[in-house]
This record gives structure tokens, sequence and C-alpha cells, in this order.
């Protein structure tokens, strides 16, 4: 009851969010949340080995969530920016050798794998409103639901049983079934200049790029020994381990957008 009921109210918070708020307002929220997602994956990252220096690569971080919704802006530039601040603290370090190689690569994946993802989400906001938004949401919801519901029906044969052995080839068949589908059907309404092959294409990709950033949480989480993130979302674990998936679908979603 506990996980129903505060999924229900992450869900119903994350949906009113998005439809009330201006995209200015939405990222404020979003760097909100880059910080809840930094600070776990700094506890992850301590815990595998590594040292994130925490100041300049949460600095970095919230750069590009903050740099990344405006098209005019290289996304290089972004990166590069983000790179330097990381750079100051990692200069300054007192490890050498593996441990601050070890140090630096962990400070130069947050960006990417939390500050990119998020800044898209308020960019697919800005650039095609709020019912893209929740289009991308309902696509990842609609593959998450199809491969657990598959995968509990016919699942035999696991897809990754070195990072997530619940995962199977029969779920994840599921979610390249019912995404697709989905994203086609509301995409007609929402986004109708789009053509049905497009969104069904894009469906595949935003499958796939969720089952990836869902392996990859995972294969951090089992590096580390941890079963969760943390504790913040009763029910749920941490801020990462509800958008595993998104993190690495928002970033396709966005560019298929900017692209056309």
């Amino acid at each position: 009851m506990t996980r129903l009921l505060s999924g229900l109210t992450l869900a119903a918070t994350a949906v009113a969010l998005i439809w009330f708020l201006s995209s200015a307002a939405l990222l404020a929220i979003a760097i909100a949340v880059a910080t809840l997602a930094f600070t776990e994956y700094a506890r992850i990252v301590d815990a595998i080995g590594a040292r994130v220096p925490w100041w300049s690569t949460w600095a970095a971080t919230l750069l590009a969530v903050a740099m990344v919704p405006f098209p005019w802006l290289p996304v290089e530039s972004v990166l590069a920016g983000a790179l330097m601040l990381i750079a100051v603290n990692v200069l300054v370090s007192d490890r050498t050798g593996t441990p601050l190689l070890a140090d630096t690569a962990a400070a130069i994946l947050a960006p990417v794998y939390i500050g990119l993802p998020l800044g898209s989400l308020v960019g697919i906001h800005a650039i095609a409103g709020r019912e893209a938004v929740l289009l991308l949401l309902a696509t990842v919801v609609v593959s998450d639901s199809a491969q657990y519901y598959a995968g509990r029906a016919f699942g035999r044969t696991p897809l990754a049983p070195r990072h997530s052995p619940k995962k199977t080839r029969e779920g994840a068949a599921g979610g390249f079934v019912a995404a697709p589908i989905a994203l086609v059907i509301a995409g007609h309404y929402w986004m109708p200049a789009v053509p049905s092959f497009w969104l069904a294409g894009l469906g595949i990709v935003i499958v796939f790029a969720g089952i990836t950033g869902d392996l990859f949480e995972s294969m951090l989480k089992r590096a580390a020994d941890l079963k969760d993130s943390s504790h913040l979302i009763p029910g749920h674990g941490g801020v990462l381990d509800r958008i595993d998936a998104l993190l690495f679908a928002a970033p396709v979603f966005y560019f298929f957008l900017r692209s056309i």
C-alpha cells in the first residue's frame, strides 16, 4: 500500500508540475531533482571506490541542466564548460594514479548522465509544450509496464543476468511492441504533424534507451552492493531508481524534436 500511495502521489505531482508550470519554473524543479539525483550518484560512486569532487561536479551537472534547454547553445559548449569546472577541482586533488583517474571519469559522467537528460526534459517542454513531455513520460511508463507484465507472463530467458536478473528478453519484447503503438496513437493527437512511421521508430528507440538506462543504473548499484540509490521515496527507493529509464530516453526525444 505504501508503494502504491507514494507512486500515485509522485505521478500526480509530476503531471501537475509539467502541466501548470512554465518552462522557466520547470527548470527550477529540474535543478532540484538533479541535485537529489547527483547526491545519490555520488553516494553510489563512493561505495564503488571512487570519489567525486563534490562541489565542482555538482555545479557542472547543474550547468548542463540549465544550459541544454536553449536550442541556440551547442551541447558541446555545455559539456566543455562542465569539463572545465571538473578539471579545476581534479587538478587540486590529493589523489594520484588510478584513484584520480576513477574520480575524474566518475565526475565527467555526472553532467552527461544526470544533467543532460534533465535539461532535455525542460527543452522538450520549451520546444513542443507540456503535451510532448507527458507523451514521453507515458511512452516510458507503457514500456516499463509492458515489460513487467510480459515478463511475468512469458519471461523465460534472462536479458542481462549479471546486471538485472529479473529482466527477460520476453519482457523486453513486450515493451518494444506496446510502447511504439501507444506513442503512435497518442502522438496522432498531441503531435499530429509527425508521421506515424516516425513515431513508431521513435518509440522503438525510446524503449531501447529506457532498457539501457535501467540496466545501467542496476549495474552501478550492483557494483556498489546497493539495493536502492536511496530511501527517499517510500517503497520506491531513490530518485535515480525512479528516473533511470527516463535519463536515457529524454535526450533521444529531445534531439528528435530539435531535428524536426
